[in-house]
């Protein structure tokens, strides 16, 4: 009797039960294995754990499904054989292949190895790329609406859809593939097609070749080409036809159809036509299989060029994809380091960056000091010094100096990842100057038919039938709705991932077409106009105090708030090594000040309307006596915080902000694209007019508090301007949503900023400047390519039904019209992609000695 053997479900070896390593059984089978980590691993995937993905697996007999392990334990490799992970301590053995070791979780697995290691390694990299593949959504660029998993046309307009997530993965494009070779077969075959047809206008070329055995040539070199190569058009044309939804494709299979399918009427039936439609020297009927073969390889030259052209609108995306390195030093607690990949990276590892090479995720410096190229990512050119508790970005390139960081963001939460997932749902939105074409797309396809009987009608009346033929032909193939579809999301792809490089994030396409309209941009002071960094530059002591007792009381209730002021206050007194005091019953008043009990006193310090509101035992005389110092500070572009100890007045602090270097350029050059630049602060008039005035800014709203932010921005919209506001995307979030376009900076590695329309990676007004520029460029150009498709279309369809006829006796050809229609849609592609090389707006730096270097005063 023949020994049972049974087949691992895991590994796919064959087992002896008698010498198994162990049985498990589920849903009424048992299960045999070579290994006890094949048994475990069954076990852990058959209850759930930790389990993600089917994988299957032939055992002979029958397919059993699994779930595969996704996650792979630290320090752990994965047997080529069975897929399992295995401890190099404890594996069963191990195997060098091509200068790699590979382990092995029996030794079943590593003999099966040895025999041939090729085919194992062959196998698993064809189930990573199938997995990979598996489940990738693809969409169509014109109609972002439509997501399928998997490749395949678009069931409205019949284009080839695209991956929805974009990826480095080099493979080829298998439509792109398919069209190619289409291309080149059917050129091949149609070329003599071409000739022979041309040659029968030469004289004495009957008697090389006859014209009854041409006929019969072009008849078997172009059913290939039309039936194989336009193979893909009949297809798509009919999937709009099931989807009553018309397309370019749907006028490509009528026209090329009917060119065909009339040259086989004449060539096998010719007696069904009149004598007058004959050749008066040769007797026979004249053919259309050289134009039906031309215009289905010029077709498809058109699809070739256009999948080229459009693979390259997501080359920004891409780049951005390349800016992330694919391993990383993981430094171990006992100091030792590994090369791991980057995907085995987990939030709180420890990383060695060496120097000139890219940051791995994004972290904080731990261990060193360096400066690093953040171009790539936010714009800026000049290299930012890091040192130790700086934040780091990934992607970034390290400088000169080796230093130790903390991993905080990995995988999708990182900025590249989260700028890359914005930047494609940017891509696919629609903007509203879609809507014309849209409507004029849905009537288009019925019309050119229309258009198309009527040619062949009136030619058939007033002419021939050849010449109704080819008029009818000329006005299907002529016509391109694609032209349409592609002027605006080809323009829209392109710009908003050239704004990515730039540091402009566009949240929605919408938001470009609003910014090239906005007259008024409101900007916060703090950070916007200025550095973001103050510092402490005058403290004035009453009662007798000294300035450090003031100072440190201030420094001491200050430490608990957030405030860009507060920390001036608390670095200034750490600088004078003041020791600071614990604080209790704290309390934050947003947009006026800070309260709490300090060495028993009850210690205020903000604006002057909460130490009004404290001031009970003068009637409110409290600061009047000193207002003309503080309007002093004021007049300096300081910013004035009161300090009061138990109700009385005890001193000021005045704190500053530099005027960033850009500000004024920018000014400016809003101001001369007739943008009002509106300044919103919570700061003091005074102050706030003394940073206005430096900046040439009009319009000033001062001692406004954040909820009150919303309400200036309607007043501006109430007055007939399309507003934009710039801010931090938190505080600013209701007036962000309130203004016709919401701008956001980013804040640190987040850029999900939700009130946002558009996110800008530097905040200071250039960014704004930079999103001005894409969008009146990237509006201009589509502009030129509905233009450019609407009077191609206006223009071109007319002619080919032939109304120069009467006039200039010119029929066009339907060779002539595949081509102008090939080249309407490329042409509109090509166009888009110009905007990659659009330079947007750059500070350029005064030169020494200018005068407005003068300008760089300390303000607030």
């Amino acid at each position: 009797m023949a020994k049972e053997e049974f087949i691992d479900p895991i590994c796919g070896m064959t087992v002896d039960p008698a010498t198994a390593a162990g049985s498990y059984n589920h849903d009424g089978r048992t299960y045999y294995f070579c290994s006890k980590g094949c048994l475990q691993k069954f076990i852990a995937q058959t209850e759930g754990v930790a389990a993600s993905g089917l994988v299957q697996i032939e055992t002979g007999k029958e397919t059993v499904k699994h779930e595969e392990m996704t996650a792979t334990p630290k320090g752990s490799f994965i047997d080529p054989v069975c897929g399992m992970s295995v401890e190099p301590e404890t594996s069963a053995g191990k195997h060098e292949y091509n200068g790699e070791t590979y382990y092995f979780c029996s030794s079943g697995c590593l003999n099966k190895f040895k025999q041939d290691p090729k085919s194992f390694l062959e196998k698993k990299k064809a189930e990573n790329i199938a997995a990979e593949n598996e489940g990738v959504e693809y969409t169509c660029p014109m109609h972002p609406e439509i997501v399928q998993i998997g490749p395949g046309s678009c069931p409205k307009c019949g284009m080839a859809l695209e991956p929805k997530e974009v990826s480095l993965d080099d493979a080829p494009d298998p439509e792109y593939a398919d069209m190619k070779r289409r291309f080149w077969v059917s050129a091949v075959l149609t070329v003599p097609v071409f000739i022979l047809a041309m040659a029968e206008m030469l004289p004495n070329f009957s008697q090389i070749v006859p014209p009854n055995v041409s006929i019969w040539i072009q008849f078997a070199l172009t059913t290939p080409v039309v039936l194989w190569g336009g193979f893909p058009f009949f297809q798509r044309a009919l999937a709009s036809v099931k989807n009553a939804s018309p397309n370019m494709f749907t006028l490509i299979a009528i026209g090329t159809g009917a060119a065909y399918l009339l040259s086989i009427f004449i060539l096998f039936f010719p007696d069904l036509f009149p004598i007058t439609m004959r050749d008066a020297h040769t007797g026979l009927l004249a053919a259309y299989f050289e134009s039906a073969a031309v215009i289905t390889t010029l077709v498809l030259l058109g699809q070739v060029l256009e999948l080229r052209a459009r693979s390259q609108t997501s080359s920004a995306i891409k780049e951005l994809l390349r800016l992330a390195p694919e391993t990383a030093i993981v430094v171990a607690e006992d100091g030792s380091e590994k090369i791991v990949n980057l995907t085995e990276i987990h939030a709180g590892a420890t990383l060695r960056v060496k120097a000139n090479e890219k940051i791995p995720t994004d972290g904080e410096i731990i261990e060193g000091e360096t400066s690093i190229d953040e171009s790539m990512v936010t714009g800026e050119s000049i290299p930012v010094e890091k040192s130790a508790g700086s934040k780091v970005i990934g992607g970034t390139i390290n400088g000169n100096r080796t230093f130790l960081m903390k991993a905080e963001k990995v995988g999708s939460e990182t900025l590249l990842a989260q700028i890359v997932k914005m930047v494609g749902e940017a891509q696919r939105s629609r903007a509203p100057i879609q809507r014309l074409a849209d409507v004029v797309s849905s009537y288009f396809v019925p019309a050119v038919i229309v258009i198309a009987i009527i040619a062949f009608a009136v030619w058939m009346i007033f002419g021939s039938l050849a010449s109704a033929v080819v008029a009818a032909v000329s006005v299907l193939i002529i016509a391109c709705p694609c032209a349409l579809g592609l002027a605006t999301p080809m323009s829209i792809m392109v710009g908003t991932g050239h704004g990515a490089k730039n540091g402009v994030l566009v949240k929605k396409a919408e938001a470009l077409e609003i910014l090239e309209k906005v007259n008024a941009i409101v900007v916060d002071k703090t950070g916007t106009l200025t550095e973001g960094k103050p510092v402490v530059q005058k403290i004035v002591a009453f009662a007798g105090l000294e300035e450090n007792e003031i100072l440190r009381l201030a420094a001491s209730l200050e430490r608990s708030s957030e405030h860009p002021l507060a920390a001036a206050i608390v670095t200034e007194a750490e600088n004078r090594g003041i020791k600071l005091a614990a604080v209790e019953k704290f309390e934050s008043i947003t947009g006026t000040g800070l309260s709490g009990r300090v060495d028993g006193k009850e210690i205020k310090i903000g604006s002057d309307k909460i130490l009004r509101e404290a001031d009970t035992s003068e009637g409110g005389s409290l600061l009047n006596d000193h207002e003309l110092q503080a309007g002093s500070l004021r007049s300096d572009g300081q910013t004035v915080m009161f300090v009061s100890i138990d109700g009385k007045l005890a001193g000021l602090i005045g704190v500053a902000d530099s005027i960033k270097p850009s500000a004024k350029q920018a000014v400016d050059a809003l101001r001369r694209q007739n943008i009002d630049v509106i300044m919103m602060t919570g700061d003091n008039r005074t102050t706030a007019g003394a940073v206005a005035k430096q900046l040439g800014i009009d319009q000033i709203f001062a001692e406004v508090m954040p909820e009150q932010k919303a309400e200036k921005v309607k007043e501006l919209q109430s007055q007939g301007k399309i507003v934009a506001m710039a801010g931090d995307g938190v505080n600013d979030a209701p007036a962000l949503a309130q203004a016709d376009v919401g701008i956001a900076f980013a804040t640190g590695t987040d850029v999900a900023i939700e009130s946002a329309d558009i996110t800008l990676l530097k905040s200071d007004l250039s960014g704004i400047l930079k999103a001005r520029t894409l969008s009146k460029a990237t509006m201009s150009n589509i502009r030129q390519n509905l233009f450019f498709a609407f009077i191609y279309n206006v223009v071109g369809v007319p002619i080919a039904a032939g109304v120069l006829f009467p006039v200039f006796g010119l029929l066009l050809s339907p060779m002539i019209a595949s081509a102008a229609m090939t080249f309407s849609s490329v042409s509109v592609i090509v166009n888009a992609l110009r905007l990659r090389n659009l330079k947007l707006w750059e500070y350029s730096p005064p030169r020494r000695g200018d005068a407005e270097e003068e300008t760089r005063k300390i303000i607030d």
